[in-house]
């Protein structure tokens, strides 16, 4: 079960973009709940408070209270809109729940006994195939994370859903494979030749084979006019 966020927020009763936007250049974020077939409530949240939780990779698979003049709310956040460009949060929505409602989440994957595995000390790396599992889960058990357990594993080795423990109720949205979570890959080992040290025969054959095929032709003409002048010195004489 993941942790609790404890959340303030104002209810607001003005909506729209002129609004959001005052809201914003006080340091507010503007939001909603909604969900559980209530009502929707306006409200708006301490940006600097509302950012510090977002930067935790589990935010979103964690139950928010948020604590609303005298009410306690139990709520998921559902989605946020950033800023295209400076990445600052504009908007976030949160999802009433109750204690027997059932969600689709994304749960990120933790991996541990990394020094126990085999394959890693042999020099060889892991590639994460998912990064977080996509579960339908009951609120009350939603899980702060999924534990995948490395302990063991050669290189070329992988770890599966199936090896992962889940809560009763808990199930992955993807039934009908056994699906990868990671594999232990080989080490990968760049080989660079040694230089050979250059003797006078090795850079001379180099200096002729970078000559242009200008420069051969001319040493050909070259060669050609010392042998037309050799014949016509030996017909004189």
């Amino acid at each position: 079960m993941s942790d609790t966020v404890q959340l303030k927020v104002e209810k607001r009763t003005k909506s729209g973009t002129g609004s959001s936007r005052d809201l914003r250049s006080k340091n507010y974020i503007p939001g909603i709940i909604y969900g559980e077939k209530k009502d929707p409530i306006l409200i708006s949240v301490d940006e600097k408070t509302l950012k510090t939780n977002v930067q935790d990779s589990g935010f979103f698979s964690k139950q928010c209270e948020i604590h609303l003049e005298n009410e306690k709310l139990k709520v998921l956040p559902k989605d946020i809109q950033l800023h295209p460009v400076k990445e600052r949060i504009l908007h976030i929505d949160f999802l009433r729940v109750g204690e027997n409602t059932t969600v689709t989440l994304y749960v990120p994957v933790k991996f541990i006994n990394e020094n126990s595995c085999p394959g890693l000390r042999q020099g060889g790396v892991i590639n994460i195939v998912r990064h977080e599992v996509e579960l339908k889960t009951p609120v009350s058990k939603i899980p702060e994370f999924l534990e995948a357990n490395l302990d063991g594993l050669e290189i070329g080795g992988s770890v599966h859903i199936s090896s992962i423990n889940l809560e009763e109720g808990v199930t992955p949205t993807i039934k009908d494979r056994d699906f990868t979570i990671a594999t232990i890959a080989p080490p990968t080992v760049m080989k660079v030749e040694e230089e050979k040290p250059v003797t006078e025969e090795g850079a001379a054959a180099e200096s002729e084979e970078s000559k242009t095929d200008t420069e051969v032709k001319q040493d050909s003409d070259n060669k050609t006019e010392n042998s037309d002048t050799k014949d016509a010195t030996d017909k004189k004489s």
